[in-house]
């Protein structure tokens, strides 16, 4: 089960106006209109998506709730000066009687309970990833990171996957690599990959074609990278969390969305699928 700061792609540590800026940019990939007229069980995921976003935030923007979480979750703060208790305490005399002071830390501790229990029965690895539909796929074009331009519509006839993807997204670095091996053993059969970068979300967060770049070597990726330098390509697939895969099938239509992380043996039984009813229509 990931954590608040895990969910947020942040550090423990992190400042409070870093938390909101985390929660700000994921909370952006779930707006409204990139989820609406999806498949059902893709805005089914996108809603719990966004309800454990507002649970992680209510948690993490709280300092008391936050204080609180960490010391159950054994994430290490800074101890308090020897000062700070005894003022607090002195505060507590004058303010809230035992009571009180019990029922408030108690209702802290069963929020948290309540949260966790939720965040459990949402837990990402056990939510529906992967949605069936049938929609045309936008023909999008793109500069490329090789220089070039790349136009979706020069590979109808083929099985294409589109894979949206930021050198942030930690779900993005751990499946890079199975990307590649999948494009390396279907590639001569038939599949493409077209990974498409968020390249204005890169430069938002200080990013550079050159950190970019660096990615793309450093997992020696060999499909194309298509730059969505302003988030044309992003909004033309409604595409809200990160990674999120598309495949398109022979016709230009979308058949398969996967949302977050995917796996090589993943992208052989989808590719196998389309290719294998594209035969059969011939």
């Amino acid at each position: 089960m990931k954590s608040y700061y895990e969910i947020f792609g942040i550090q423990p540590d992190a400042t409070s106006e870093a938390v909101t800026a985390a929660y700000q940019r994921l909370q952006a990939q779930y707006q409204a209109e990139r989820i609406r007229g999806l498949d059902e069980d893709i805005q089914r995921v996108a809603r719990q998506r966004v309800q454990e976003l507002e649970q992680a935030y209510a948690v993490l923007n709280d300092p008391q709730s936050r204080q609180e979480y960490d010391r159950t979750h054994g994430f290490g703060q800074p101890e308090t000066p020897a000062a700070a208790p005894v003022a607090h305490a002195a505060q507590n005399q004058h303010g809230l009687s035992p009571r009180e002071r019990w029922y408030a830390v108690g209702g802290v501790v069963l929020a948290l309970l309540l949260i966790g229990v939720v965040w459990m029965l949402t837990d990402r690895t056990e939510l529906p990833s992967v949605g069936e539909m049938n929609r045309r796929a936008p023909d999008i074009s793109l500069p490329t990171l090789a220089g070039d331009e790349l136009r979706l519509s020069d590979y109808r006839g083929q099985v294409v996957l589109v894979n949206f993807w930021g050198t942030w997204c930690e779900p993005c670095i751990r499946e890079t690599p199975a990307l590649q091996a999948a494009y390396t053993e279907l590639k001569d059969q038939g599949l493409v990959i077209v990974g498409v970068n968020l390249t204005d979300d890169e430069i938002r967060q200080g990013n550079s074609l050159e950190d970019v770049q660096a990615f793309v070597d450093q997992f020696q990726v060999s499909y194309p990278i298509a730059l969505d330098m302003e988030g044309e390509a992003t909004r033309a697939f409604r595409v809200f969390p990160l990674p999120t895969s598309f495949f398109i099938d022979p016709a230009g239509n979308i058949r398969f969305v996967r949302v977050s992380e995917i796996t090589a043996d993943e992208v052989t039984v989808l590719f196998e699928e389309l290719q294998a009813e594209a035969t059969a229509q011939r």
